[in-house]
């Protein structure tokens, strides 16, 4: 009986325990399901506010791509400021050749862009702006150096297309003998082309042109003015024209020898390239060539051809050039003060052999009054003095 009491209790006290159990596991179980659903809440609350933070979220989006646009086009604002600086850069180094023909005698802004354009590319030639001996052959050694360009020296469309590829190649060119090559004629229609060498500035008031050294075929003075000087003929001819020093000098030389009472007329200032090659064509024609050269001469070795030389003349031998001039008051005071104006009398008597021409006792020629009364008080030449200078 106290077995059975015992073995009672047991049971009791199993099913105490069970009871307690579940009630435990049943409280848990309640708990997790409201933390979870206060959890669901609070994620619902969450999903509520993300739906006001995705708008934002949105015009954040654009306002970024407002930005990355901004960024765009100032990055290509900024590429093309690169591009126009690098092409500005290219176009320092590489100088920019000019449009146009340039030949012998050619000046300007011109000529001085296609001699760096020269120099870039290995020639030593000058910066001076002037179409000359150096940078002729410079020309002509490139273009001898490129069979698809016409050998004659002179620049034009066709050179400056090769040179500008010779630029961009950034090659040099051999130019160590360049400045030995004979340039070709200039003038090949002139039956008596210039001989000698080429004076190398022609704009110098003590240029020397003689037999020996000539002209540029395309040379003409950069400041030809007409002097205020009587002349034999009323007619608006280039032949009335000088260089402005020389033409302001011969004024203040007719002022006063109209203060002496004497009547000095200007007949023959300026005379083209092409204008001397007719006159002394027709010189040859008539007379023979070594026989008008002794007073006339070839295009390119005339004075007149510089805008420093005027031939003078006076009406008492009725307006020609002769020796007779020199007889006259008016040829007798030029030969006393012509150098206190600057002028000399280009072709004494007795230096023909020097000069190459006979005896001009009209043709004056403006060096300047220093250089001037220097050749006149030694009865010296332009040839005599340069030699010695």
């Amino acid at each position: 009986m106290r077995r059975l009491y015992l073995i009672m209790a047991t049971l009791f006290l199993f099913l105490v325990v069970a009871i307690i159990g579940y009630s435990t596991n049943f409280s848990s179980v309640s708990i997790l399901t409201d933390s979870n659903i206060e959890e669901e809440k609070q994620n619902n609350g969450q999903e509520e506010d993300s739906g006001y933070d995705s708008s934002k979220e949105e015009e954040t989006q654009d306002q970024n791509e407002i930005e990355d646009t901004r960024d765009i086009e100032e990055r290509s604002e900024s590429e093309e400021q690169s591009e126009k600086e690098q092409t500005d850069k290219i176009q320092d180094e590489h100088p920019s050749l000019p449009d146009g023909s340039f030949t012998i005698g050619s000046q300007g802004e011109g000529v001085s862009d296609l001699q760096g354009a020269l120099r870039q590319i290995g020639y030593d030639v000058p910066d001076d702006g002037v179409y000359q001996t150096e940078t002729a052959k410079a020309i002509y050694h490139f273009q001898q150096a490129h069979d698809e360009l016409g050998n004659d020296g002179l620049y034009g469309p066709n050179t400056r297309s090769m040179l500008e590829e010779r630029l961009a190649s950034g090659e040099k060119m051999e130019t160590e003998n360049f400045l030995k090559l004979e340039l070709p004629n200039q003038d090949p229609g002139n039956q008596f082309p210039p001989r000698g060498e080429l004076v190398k500035d022609p704009d110098d008031i003590l240029v020397l042109v003689n037999k020996e050294n000539h002209l540029p075929a395309g040379y003409t003075p950069f400041d030809l003015m007409e002097p205020d000087v009587p002349f034999p003929f009323d007619e608006d001819l280039p032949q009335k024209l000088m260089r402005a020093e020389a033409a302001e000098a011969l004024e203040l030389l007719f002022e006063a020898t109209e203060k002496e009472g004497l009547h000095l007329f200007a007949q023959s200032g300026y005379r083209s390239y092409n204008r001397q090659r007719e006159i002394f064509t027709w010189n040859a024609n008539e007379r023979g060539e070594e026989q008008a050269n002794q007073y006339s001469a070839r295009a390119g070795e005339s004075e007149h051809q510089t805008g420093l030389a005027m031939d003078v003349t006076t009406h008492e031998v009725n307006f020609r050039l002769t020796t007779d001039f020199a007889d006259t008051a008016e040829g007798q005071w030029i030969a006393e003060n012509a150098a206190n104006y600057g002028f000399i009398i280009r072709y004494p008597k007795g230096k023909e052999h020097i000069t190459g021409y006979q005896y001009e006792p009209w043709h004056l020629r403006y060096v300047g009054k220093e250089v001037a009364k220097e050749i006149m008080e030694n009865n010296l030449t332009l040839e005599e003095y340069l030699e010695d200078h």
